[in-house]
């Protein structure tokens, strides 16, 4: 895989049924610690409001994901809501759904709807972004070869994810997976770099 889909904007939307209200808030997000700050914001929003559903799918794999049902019957939100996500093949994405009760009991069925609704709503709001996915890599090496350096990683669409440049500088970057091979190759003709790639802690 050398790209992935994700969003770059937050959206609300907003779905009714037999008298509950669901909201559907939609974030961008890299990490569960920013899942955790979404919610807690969404919470502070709606303190009164009977659920708090949510899912979310990380990383360029994917393989980090969470549906929580939040007191509804199993199944029936945090699921119906991962289902959307997935269905755009998106990734580094939260969906919150609040839900107010309306009296109304709507049942398993009319739940999933619901909540698979609200999800569609919010998504078609945010244009889905195509992305590299990128292998990280840390240069090191003299100032005097800053420019060598610097023209290679635009040329190859490299994405610099810090940078700190003294009389010795370090820089972490992001290389597009499709084009890696031919632009490490050009960076390692560099006299004086020295990369080391950064593997994910697993």
């Amino acid at each position: 895989m050398e790209v992935y889909f994700t969003i770059e904007k937050t959206a609300t939307a907003e779905y009714k049924d037999r008298g509950s209200k669901f909201l559907a808030y939609a974030f961008p997000v890299k990490t569960t610690d920013e899942v955790k700050e979404r919610l807690q914001e969404v919470k502070k929003e709606h303190p009164k409001a009977t659920h708090h559903c949510l899912a979310y799918r990380l990383g360029t794999d994917g393989l980090q994901f969470r549906a929580s049902d939040d007191g509804e019957p199993s199944g029936t939100a945090g699921k119906p809501i991962l289902g959307q996500i997935d269905s755009k093949q998106l990734t580094d994405v939260l969906v919150i759904v609040v839900r107010y009760f309306g009296g109304t009991l709507l049942g398993a069925p009319g739940l999933i709807n619901a909540y698979k609704t609200a999800t569609a709503l919010v998504l078609q709001l945010i244009p889905a972004v195509q992305k590299n996915v990128e292998i990280k890599y840390s240069l090191s090496f003299d100032y005097t070869i800053l420019n060598e350096v610097m023209t290679v990683v635009k040329q190859h669409n490299c994405t610099v994810l810090s940078q700190e440049l003294q009389l010795f500088c370090n820089m972490q970057i992001g290389i597009p997976k499709a084009g890696s091979e031919l632009c490490l190759l050009r960076l390692k003709d560099i006299y004086g770099l020295e990369i080391r790639d950064l593997k994910p802690a697993k």
